[in-house]
């Protein structure tokens, strides 16, 4: 009997031991294995949008191992804070019977992913707690305070009953720059000092890091957006205040600012001692949201043209991020949809995807080249063949070159904000002859390419009708919009040299081009809903308006 023990302990030993080997090696595979995310960014304030990438198992097949779900999908606005006070959203309340829907709204969406396998992650402002929990403890000017004793409190009440409540959840994706309540009619944000380490940034993540990554053993991941993703100063005092976890996982968009092209490349990748993962936009929501063309994963992995002239010791792209710090890699995350506000609409996914596709599959095969992985698409997604394949990525590539010099220029003369959504401003001032000069002369550069990526589609044999229609429509799209941005362009440069003569000039032909562009779904009816002329959300000159101006002076 004696003998039947000791070898039934030394099964239970030996079983005991394989199992923490095996969670050890589990949990290494975890921080070896590349996070690939995807998120849908639907319009705050706006129906959700009706995309495949909502569907966990469509963008399992493209390549991603995660969803994130946004911002009005996230726990945050479902827990029922009974574990702090039942009277916060009492039973039977307007409050609750609209926080228990979102629960079992999200529940439903969780347990979709789930079945595939998924990770599930939940982007999240902070800080965000009930109306009722803020009016009842008296906290409208502290709550924003991560320091107040209070804020901390309900800080950590939130995040245990979110993953409590809500156990399928593997992470959640924290950000402070904005606070969005479009969606969320009975909880109030605030944060203050947003850009301050010592203030807010530090004491934040280190009450998140404790909670999430230590306690639950669950992953944090912290945006830097608008909080410290500019300078290296409060980036380094930030990494270097916060102990490392493998849980977490500092995220950084690929450039400085906003998802502008001939924005700098973000000098904070690649730096510290935290991982990162990075944010990449698939429908670019300053360029179109995939209107048209517009391929820049090629530049993401391998750097941008604008990128060229930075200096040789510096990471300039998430290509040689990988190479020079793969320990700090933590992974790609992408938006296949959505940023900004209102339109354009798409109806045909076609180029999103294609950006999308790339990023994940190279995020979890670096070791392969972009070009390698995008013919993969070519090939496997569009089922093009031989001469098409090499034609295809002429176009895509000529896709990168027109959007950025026709927006901006290769050396960011212009201010990027000029034109975004779906609505046209009057531009800028370019300052210095050489750089208005150069302007000016990309604009011409930027409309002759569009009309060659129109001819490359129409060469292309598309494996179906409704892809060539739309191949060829979404490159109409692009070379009428760019004809438009070219001809304000010129008539802004016009009116500053007081040239009347081609202020007139210009009108003409910004009517005339805005009567072609209006024609395009009569064309083409897959292209996406068009950019106005009447459109001023989060544009401060409308281009519209100054040229009617502009008619009753000349």
């Amino acid at each position: 009997m004696s003998k039947l023990n000791f070898k039934t302990c030394l099964v239970i030993c030996f079983l005991v031991l394989a199992s923490v080997f095996n969670n050890q090696v589990a949990a290494q595979n975890n921080v070896d294995s590349p996070l690939i995310l995807d998120m849908v960014h639907h319009n705050p304030g706006e129906a959700p949008y009706q995309s495949a990438y909502n569907d966990p198992a469509v963008i399992k097949e493209m390549g991603y191992n995660g969803k994130v779900y946004f911002l009005f999908e996230s726990p945050a606005l479902a827990i029922n804070w009974e574990s702090v006070d039942k009277d916060i959203l009492p039973k039977g309340s307007e409050e609750r019977q609209w926080v228990d829907a979102k629960a079992a709204q999200i529940k439903e969406m969780h347990a979709s992913s789930k079945a595939q396998g998924m990770a599930i992650y939940a982007m999240s402002d902070l800080v965000l707690f009930p109306k009722r929990l803020i009016e009842k403890y008296d906290i409208e000017s502290t709550f924003g305070d991560p320091n107040n004793a209070l804020t901390e409190k309900f800080i950590r009440a939130q995040i245990n009953e979110m993953f409590d409540q809500f156990p399928d959840l593997d992470g959640l994706v924290v950000r402070i720059g904005e606070t969005y309540l479009h969606d969320a009619p009975y909880h109030q944000g605030a944060i203050e000092n947003k850009n301050s380490p010592k203030k807010t940034i530090i004491p934040l993540m280190e009450i998140l890091r404790e909670e999430i990554c230590v306690k639950r053993n669950k992953q944090l991941i912290f945006r830097t957006w608008i909080a410290f993703d500019r300078k290296m100063g409060p980036y380094m005092e930030v990494s270097n205040a916060i102990e490392p976890h493998d849980n977490l996982i500092i995220s950084i968009k690929h450039c400085e600012g906003d998802f502008h092209r001939a924005r700098t490349f973000s000098k904070i990748i690649g730096q510290g001692r935290h991982r990162q993962i990075i944010e990449v936009q698939a429908a670019r929501e300053y360029e179109g949201k995939g209107a048209y063309p517009n391929y820049v994963a090629n530049g993401v992995i391998d750097g941008f043209e604008e990128h060229a002239r930075m200096p040789e010791e510096e990471i300039n792209s998430i290509g040689e991020f990988v190479e020079k710090r793969p320990d700090l890699y933590a992974g790609i995350w992408t938006w296949s949809r959505g940023g900004g506000w209102e339109g354009p609409y798409i109806q045909s996914e076609m180029w999103c995807d294609l950006n999308a596709w790339v990023m994940a599959q190279w995020g979890q095969n670096t070791d392969k080249s972009e070009e390698f992985i995008f013919n993969r698409y070519a090939t496997e997604r569009l089922n093009l063949e031989g001469d098409d394949v090499a034609k295809f990525r002429k176009l895509c590539l000529l896709s990168a070159e027109a959007v950025v010099r026709g927006r901006n220029s290769t050396y960011g003369d212009m201010n990027p904000w000029w034109t975004r959504d779906q609505g046209i401003g009057w531009p800028g001032v370019v300052k210095g002859e050489e750089e208005r000069k150069r302007n000016l002369e990309q604009k011409d550069e930027s409309v002759a390419k569009w009309k060659t990526i129109v001819k490359l589609a129409k060469s292309i044999e598309w494996d179906s009708e409704a892809t060539k229609n739309h191949a060829i429509g979404s490159s109409e799209y692009g070379l009428r919009l760019y004809k438009i941005y070219r001809i304000i362009i010129n008539m802004a440069d016009a009116e500053k040299q007081g040239d009347t003569k081609a202020v007139k000039k210009w009108i003409k032909a910004y009517d005339k081009a805005w009567k072609d562009y209006n024609k395009l779904p009569e064309e083409y009816p897959s292209v996406a809903t068009l950019y106005t002329q009447k459109y001023d959300r989060h544009i401060t000159n409308n281009a519209d308006k100054k040229i009617n101006e502009l008619r009753t002076r000349n």
